[in-house]
């Protein structure tokens, strides 16, 4: 999803396509792509990698900041609608067990398997 894409650009600014691709286990033309989409939509842009002048380095730009501030605000009130009837060390505890499937899954944490598809 975008979002997905955009926390990963957010968390990691001016990363290249390359590191990109490497964390989500697909091939760099799949990320172009993908990077496309969100530079068209204005919410992603290419910078020169100013260390490696072949490469380029992504940055949100400041509408693609914004959707990921709403973004967040959205989750956070959609996890707290879920998650009302535990108390604050039961969370705790869902978290670690879904963290335990997701590792015996063998998933990347912050990726969605759906990229490699």
């Amino acid at each position: 999803s975008d979002v997905g894409l955009l926390r990963m650009i957010a968390t990691r600014p001016g990363r290249s396509q390359q590191s990109l691709a490497e964390e989500l286990g697909v091939v760099p033309s799949r990320v172009v792509t993908l990077v496309d989409g969100l530079e068209r939509k204005g919410l992603v842009e290419r910078r020169r990698n100013p260390q490696d002048r072949r490469n380029y380095a992504l940055h949100l730009t400041e509408e693609g900041a914004r959707v990921m501030a709403g973004m967040r605000e959205v989750g956070a009130a959609h996890e707290d609608d879920i998650c009302a009837a535990l108390d604050g060390p039961q969370r705790e505890q869902l978290a670690a067990l879904l963290e335990a499937v997701a590792v015996q899954q063998g998933l990347t944490p912050g990726v969605h398997p759906g990229y490699r598809r």
